[in-house]
């Protein structure tokens, strides 16, 4: 059994800055991917930022430049460094994690936290 918990969501202004974490804890061999998903109210989910095991970053344009995820594998632990908001990045975010365990791998959902940015 294997929990992904989140935090640092919140209420911000428009042009200020939150970090979002997410820390895995349980029978874990070793951690693949992480990603970040964010999910506004009416649309459907979608893809923010995901690393790799080595390290290798992607982005959706629209936070490029903005957002920066990053890991910490001795925590089991990815972040989301989001500078420069703007009200449209309000949503819940969602991490996810590809975690192995005895050699098959698994993926993990964190339970979401809301992210609200004010004009």
């Amino acid at each position: 059994q294997v929990d992904l918990v989140e935090s640092g969501g919140g209420l911000v202004q428009a042009g200020g800055s939150l970090r979002l974490s997410c820390a895995a804890s349980g029978s874990i061999d070793r951690i693949n991917g992480m990603a970040w998903y964010r999910q506004a109210p009416g649309k459907q989910r979608e893809l923010v930022a995901v690393i790799s095991s080595g390290g290798t970053t992607n982005y959706a344009d629209s936070v490029k430049g903005r957002f920066t995820i990053s890991r910490d594998d001795a925590k089991n632990t990815v972040y989301l460094q989001m500078n420069s908001l703007k009200p449209e990045d309000t949503a819940v975010y969602v991490c996810n994690q590809k975690v192995v365990i005895t050699r098959y791998e698994f993926s993990y959902w964190g339970q979401g936290t809301q992210v609200t940015v004010s004009a």
